[in-house]
């Protein structure tokens, strides 16, 4: 199916998904540190982060929430009419997992790391972001499930050889991780398979972003 693209979908197409590697490795690597311990949260994934992890976590994936949807707006005009069901299902996650994602992270940047810096918990306790035992990460697992739920669908528009099924490989690969990041406040243990995204996502926006400038 690799072809001609309109100049703009060619550029958004590859910008978006250059920016969705870069703020996922920034996020993976932030990650990797604090269950390090090196950012004071005391390491592992159960321990909360500290103000200073939240910021350096939750910033990249704050706009890593825009430029993956704007990734999946261009998959869906590069894709060809008769897949185009697919793309557009992948957009309509893609959405949902954003505003979910977005909702969340500027919260937790804008009020409750102001409050914690500040030592004043009790107001906001409702709203902090503690692993496996909290509303809003919850509310993050079901974003990233509407995330993998995404690439899944997305997978089916690249039917070609090459470049092509490297994207798709990367992406059915990303969207499999779903029960795994779903279901993880039921069994703990499901974050390490679901921590496969640090190399499934990435290698699909990488991939992406090869293929749309190859076919500029």
């Amino acid at each position: 199916m690799e072809g001609k693209m309109s100049p703009a979908v060619s550029k958004l197409g590859s910008w978006s998904a250059v920016l969705a590697s870069v703020f996922s490795i920034i996020y993976i690597v932030g990650q990797l540190g604090e269950w390090l311990d090196l950012l004071g949260s005391g390491g592992g994934p159960e321990n909360a982060s500290t103000p200073l992890g939240l910021v350096l976590l939750l910033t990249p994936s704050l706009f890593l929430g825009t430029s993956f949807a704007v990734l999946m707006l261009s998959v869906h005009y590069y894709a060809p009419e008769d897949k185009k069901i697919w793309s557009h299902a992948g957009l309509m996650f893609a959405t949902i997992y954003a505003v979910l994602i977005s909702i969340n992270y500027f919260v937790q940047l804008t009020l409750v790391v102001p409050h914690l810096l500040r030592r004043d918990v009790e107001s906001i306790r409702f709203l902090l972001f503690v692993p496996f035992d909290s509303f809003l990460y919850s509310v993050d697992i079901l974003g990233y499930s509407f995330m993998s739920l995404s690439t899944l669908f997305a997978a089916f528009v690249f039917t070609g050889a090459g470049l092509e099924r490297t994207v798709r490989r990367f992406l059915i690969a990303n969207g499999l991780l779903l029960p795994f990041i779903a279901l993880q406040n039921y069994y703990h243990p499901l974050i390490w398979p679901a921590s496969l995204w640090a190399i499934t996502f990435p290698g699909a926006t990488i991939s992406l972003a090869l293929l749309f400038r190859r076919n500029a």
